[in-house]
């Protein structure tokens, strides 16, 4: 069965094309989803992608967390469902508490637009889970406000749980314990702030996003099937 991901899109997102791109190729099924829709129960997975929704204005994510959608989604991956937010995403997820923490500015305030080394820190996401712990990856990352905090009791409390889903290799925004991505406590809802959909090509970006997205789908329909 062909895994399907519905990719929302909010006034201001611009990565939304790239996503259904990317998962298309790998043999899953995408379409773009509306900020103002209000059921996602058709798909098995959803994705909240990068860019600067509503301008990123109050704080990146502060207003796309109130679009109809979100409770869509928020139902959606109480039910068990596959979520990923990439970047923006990832700032959308911690603002509508579907995951803890918070992105902010990233240290020495410089916009970074730059392939990033990462290590997989857990196989315990949706994301992650056919990747191997320790694997290194090289995924591309394009954000200002991208330097995940979190206070101690919730840091703690990540990396006991298994969480962390990707550090960096060599910190490029200051995050704490060098976290590029994390997942809720059931692992099926992720955030992270590199983009895979920008490394799934040899010729564009390099392939290691793929392994991650490969995950996904695989994972996603499994669960589906």
């Amino acid at each position: 069965m062909t895994t399907r991901i519905g990719v929302v899109m909010f006034p201001g997102s611009n990565c939304e094309h790239d996503v259904v791109r990317a998962v298309s190729d790998l043999g899953g099924h995408a379409e773009i989803v509306w900020h103002a829709a209000t059921d996602v129960s058709a798909f098995d997975v959803v994705v909240l992608p990068g860019g600067f929704a509503h301008g990123d204005y109050l704080r990146a994510g502060a207003l796309a967390r109130f679009a109809p959608v979100m409770g869509a989604v928020a139902d959606f991956a109480a039910g068990g469902g596959a979520v990923v937010g990439i970047c923006n995403g990832f700032q959308i997820l911690t603002e509508a508490g579907l995951l803890p923490g918070a992105l902010q500015k990233n240290a020495h305030l410089r916009f970074l637009c730059t392939p990033t080394p990462l290590r997989v820190e857990s196989a315990r996401s949706v994301l992650t889970r056919s990747v191997p712990v320790g694997t290194e990856l090289v995924l591309p990352i394009n954000h200002f406000v991208g330097r995940f905090v979190c206070d101690e009791a919730t840091l703690a409390e990540l990396v006991a749980d298994e969480r962390v889903v990707l550090r960096y290799v060599d910190n490029p925004n200051g995050s704490i314990d060098d976290i590029a991505g994390i997942s809720n406590r059931a692992g099926n809802v992720v955030g992270l702030m590199p983009h895979p959909e920008r490394a799934t090509d040899a010729l564009v970006g390099g392939t290691d996003g793929a392994l991650l997205l490969t995950s996904l789908l695989e994972m996603a329909g499994v669960a589906a099937a």
